[in-house]
């Protein structure tokens, strides 16, 4: 992954790009994988881990209709919060991932390794469901990061 990252913080430094993150089941860890490569600060500007309902509510403003109507685990939410992310960021690109990283809280309809991904660049908007295997939960959240990284530099190309 540190290579991945190496490439997309470079690519973002030329393209002269800024971007954001919002995490919920990754907790961190997207930032974390930027920010471990140098000179990420000049493209890096900020990173949310909105972990409860609340958080998505109060921060990123997701309305608690659609966290009740269609759960935090959702494309609406994962839309939601990417939009409202590049509000608040003003970043050229806004990445948003809200999934079930387990080992518990999964449903039939929202099974454990699922991932939605959202990535607003300029005016386009992005949304990946994904499902990972249930390995584990550390598994799930590094799949996700992973993921995630592949398409922001197939985006940024």
């Amino acid at each position: 992954m540190k290579k991945l990252s190496q490439k997309i913080v470079k690519l973002l430094k030329k393209k002269k790009l800024k971007i954001s993150f919002a995490e919920s089941c990754t907790g961190g860890m997207l930032a974390s994988a930027i920010t471990s490569v140098s000179g990420s600060s000049k493209v890096f500007s900020m990173g949310l881990v909105t972990y409860s309902n609340q958080s998505k509510n109060r921060l990123l403003k997701v309305t608690k209709q659609v966290i009740k109507k269609h759960g935090a685990v959702s494309f609406q939410c994962c839309l939601s919060m990417a939009n409202n992310l590049k509000k608040i960021s003003k970043s050229d690109i806004v990445v948003s991932v809200t999934g079930v990283a387990g080992p518990t809280g999964g449903s039939k309809q929202k099974p454990i390794g699922l991932v939605y991904i959202g990535i607003v660049k300029k005016k386009r908007v992005f949304i990946n469901k994904c499902k990972f295997l249930n390995k584990g939960r550390l598994y799930i959240q590094k799949s996700a990061v992973k993921k995630t990284l592949n398409l922001l530099l197939k985006l940024i190309k």
